[in-house]
């Protein structure tokens, strides 16, 4: 600091003075009579305010400054000079231009500016340097600093749910050491370690809390604090940490085919879906076969109601013979993470099979329906034949139950149709009547009795040799005597003998 330039008028005055001090006896009488008052022992001040420092003066002392020192000894410290004022300073006089009223102000007290004060009084020595005359008892200074406002770290890469991730809050530049601390997730508390407490600077300290913290999926909106308490905060300090800044869910993925198999030539829409992630920032490829596809409509993330993200994403491919079998994959990269991919296959319907399968159907309809056929013709055939049958056994029946008649002629020579006819040659007629075989005692009771009936009929005009025959409704039959038995085959017919007259 320059020295503070003196006054003219003081000037005068200050010579006859020093010529009083020569004398003898007279300095150490103006010693006696000074005295330098420092009231204050203690002084508590807060941080950023201005520190008031008393100091008094009395009486004469030797010509020198007083000045304001911070510490004793050889560490001191000035922080006022009598001599050297500054006005740029934080340290200014109380009261300006006063001879015996020293004291001081110092703006925006820091913690650093904490210590014991000394106002003294210097006098010039033998020697010519200032000597220390006069000090005061000193005044101890104490700055309370509150605790800067808390600061919540978390670690720098992301982690996933279930993993236990430590979380660390500090503070610092406060005074006095004693400080609390406490944990809450979501204003509930929590476990935290105990605060570990360093000091700084100029007794001022520095706090450091630790927590660990199991994330959950859920975690999206969950805030950690950290709450400070000190004697100078009027209320709890607190920080926050968004525990979003440090989640990571990774995506479920899932790949669905629309149809499978599908028709040769036809084009199969596989939807990619990528659930539940967090957070938002994510890039989707599409394979086939390792080889990338482009997809022209590229879509974005969007929100859940939870906060949590999914993203669909649809590719169509044609569904070509050489494609069949081929692994289509959706490929997902997550938050700068290893990729993740899930795949489905695309299978075709073969034609050739379908057409062999149809012609196999065909032949199958083909021989059912011959067999059905089949089955049908037979019954109709069986079903004629019985028909038939049932038809034969009733001609039969009913043949049994009617007569028949045969005319019988002698057979002509061919010589014979020269000659003339013989009166003596008999045409007659067999009467048939099938009945049930008779055993021969029963058809000789019954020959004891015979019918006959007697034709007469009259030679055609033209004199041919025609068959002469009998209708049955012509024919009276009469009883006659008792014939010869009939031969063993004929014992199942009758016969009448018809005797015609030829003219």
């Amino acid at each position: 600091m320059e020295p503070h330039p003196r006054d003219p008028g003081r000037t005068a005055w200050a010579l006859p003075c020093l010529l009083l001090l020569a004398l003898p006896g007279v300095g150490a009488q103006a010693g006696q009579d000074f005295s330098l008052q420092q009231p204050q022992d203690k002084v508590t001040v807060e941080a950023g305010e201005t520190l008031t420092l008393n100091c008094t003066t009395s009486g004469i002392a030797g010509p020198g400054p007083v000045m304001w020192l911070k510490g004793w000894g050889i560490g001191n410290k000035t922080v006022y000079d009598q001599n050297k004022q500054d006005p740029s300073s934080r340290v200014t006089r109380a009261v300006n231009g006063s001879d015996t009223d020293f004291t001081i102000r110092i703006r925006n007290v820091q913690p650093e500016d904490m210590g014991t004060y000394y106002c003294v009084k210097f006098v010039k020595g033998n020697t010519g340097d200032d000597e220390v005359f006069q000090h005061g008892r000193g005044t101890e200074v104490f700055v309370q600093a509150k605790p800067s406002p808390p600061l919540v770290s978390g670690p720098e890469q992301r982690a996933r749910p279930g993993q236990s991730v430590p979380f660390t809050c500090t503070t610092g530049g406060f005074f006095p050491e004693e400080i609390g601390v406490k944990w809450f997730k979501n204003e509930n508390p929590m476990a935290a370690q105990p605060p570990q407490i360093t000091e700084w600077r100029m007794k001022t300290y520095n706090m450091s809390s630790r927590a660990l913290v199991t994330l959950q999926k859920d975690d999206v909106l969950s805030q950690l604090i950290c709450e400070v308490r000190h004697s100078t905060l009027p209320a709890p300090r607190r920080g926050s940490y968004q525990l979003s800044r440090v989640l990571r869910v990774p995506p479920s993925i899932e790949v669905r085919a629309e149809l499978s198999p599908i028709e040769v030539n036809k084009t199969v829409t596989f939807t990619c879906l990528v659930k539940e992630f967090y957070p938002a920032n994510v890039s989707l490829s599409w394979l086939e076969n390792g080889i990338e596809i482009k997809v022209e409509n590229v879509s974005r993330p969007s929100e859940l109601p939870w906060h949590l993200f999914e993203l669909r994403s649809q590719v169509e491919v044609q569904a070509t013979e050489e494609k069949n079998g081929s692994m289509i994959t959706c490929m997902v990269v997550h938050d700068a993470q290893a990729p993740a991919n899930n795949s489905a296959f695309l299978w075709i319907s073969n034609p050739a099979q379908g057409a062999l399968s149809n012609g196999s159907q065909m032949a199958k309809d083909d021989l059912l329906i011959y067999i059905v056929v089949g089955v049908v013709c037979t019954m109709l055939a069986l079903l004629v034949a019985a028909i038939l049958y049932l038809i034969r056994t009733k001609q039969i029946k009913a043949g049994k139950s009617s007569p028949s008649a045969r005319l019988h002629e002698p057979e002509k020579s061919s010589e014979a149709t020269t000659q003339e006819s013989d009166p003596n040659n008999l045409t007659y007629a067999d009467l048939n009547f099938d009945k049930e075989r008779k055993s021969i005692r029963r058809m000789v009771e019954m020959s004891q009795q015979s019918e006959y009936a007697c034709i007469q009929t009259n030679q055609a005009p033209n004199g041919d040799d025609n068959l002469t025959y009998a209708d049955l409704d012509m024919v009276h039959l009469s009883k006659a005597p008792k014939r010869p038995a009939p031969r063993p085959e004929e014992a199942g017919s009758e016969y009448a003998s018809v005797q015609i007259t030829r003219k």
